[in-house]
């Protein structure tokens, strides 16, 4: 508890899918890394910070159904003031929305270690369940992470140049993306059913752990999503980590160390600014560092016009 009275939680979860096709390499670090940065700086305890990882020998694997249970957990003994985190470092991907009235566009996901989606929906779901003055901030270094808590206002957006990913010459770069082509191919080999709909894998595999976008009837979907809208006391942060059109990079440096581009920006900037940053300050000056790394995505800022200049996870 900080001196203000304000107690500090977070969520850090951390996917590197080892021993597979999709495997990464610095997803794990970004989050242990992260939580040195809170307990050193933010005046997080130990106890109020929990992690979920897929290294080999973690007790609590970061499956949609743990990973949701953590964050809901979090959520439902947060009070008004009380300051809440979750950071996400692995894959993500775009999904064909089923959103009432939007065949043709594209929702964002993050994929867990098990593919039980964890959608834009979700997230909007969590924040709509926060106590009225407590704050939500997220960050996730994945790819196509623009835009996920569903109805947030974005504050730092696209690009008007839309670029692929590189990197410098000293780095060797891995987009976290996995292609929805790619996710449904995973889950139709579990459930063995021939369909282009991934939420029926979704349902058929996780049941009531799948995610609501696949779970709600389409006028309950909407109500969720109009409730958002009305909503004026929001208190989501999304700090993403690229556009939702384009890739966070997974890096191995020349030394062999391995990171997320925009996690190791994020924990480069907070380390050299002692001081409070604003959350728009701290998404433009991270934007500064990956251009100057060589790194070609766009960090984005979505919340509230009132929370885009309060402090990043409101240090004083």
């Amino acid at each position: 508890m900080d001196q203000k009275g304000k107690k500090r939680y977070a969520v850090l979860v951390g996917c590197n899918y080892p021993n597979t096709k999709n495997e990464l390499h610095g997803c794990v670090n970004d989050v242990l890394a992260m939580k040195e940065v809170l307990l050193r700086q933010f005046g997080f305890e130990t106890g109020h910070v929990e992690v979920l990882t897929d290294e080999p020998g973690s007790s609590v694997k970061p499956t949609g159904a743990n990973v949701k249970a953590a964050l809901g957990r979090m959520v439902d003994k947060a009070e008004p003031g009380d300051v809440l985190f979750f950071h996400y470092s692995g894959h993500g991907t775009r999904i064909p929305s089923v959103k009432p009235g939007h065949p043709f566009r594209h929702d964002e996901a993050i994929v867990p270690c098990d593919f039980n989606l964890i959608t834009d929906v979700d997230f909007r779901e969590l924040v709509n369940r926060l106590p009225k003055g407590t704050s939500f901030t997220m960050v996730s270094d994945s790819c196509h992470s623009g835009g996920l808590i569903d109805k947030e206002k974005e504050q730092i957006g696209p690009s008007s140049t839309i670029t692929t990913l590189t990197a410098n010459a000293d780095v060797t770069a891995k987009p976290k993306a996995i292609p929805f082509q790619t996710v449904l191919e995973h889950l139709s080999s579990q459930t063995g059913i021939s369909t282009s709909d991934v939420g029926t894998h979704l349902l058929e595999l996780f049941g009531g752990d799948a995610g609501l976008k696949f779970r709600l009837p389409a006028m309950d979907l909407m109500d969720l999503l109009e409730t958002a809208a009305r909503e004026k006391h929001d208190a989501g942060i999304l700090l993403s980590g690229c556009q939702a059109d384009e890739t966070s990079a997974d890096v191995v440096g020349g030394g062999g160390k391995a990171y997320g581009a925009f996690s190791n920006a994020i924990e480069m900037v907070l380390k050299e600014n002692h001081g409070a940053l604003t959350n728009k300050q701290l998404v433009v000056m991270v934007r500064d560092v990956l251009k100057k790394l060589g790194f070609q995505q766009h960090p984005c800022l979505y919340c509230s016009d009132q929370t885009a200049d309060a402090a990043f996870l409101l240090q004083s």
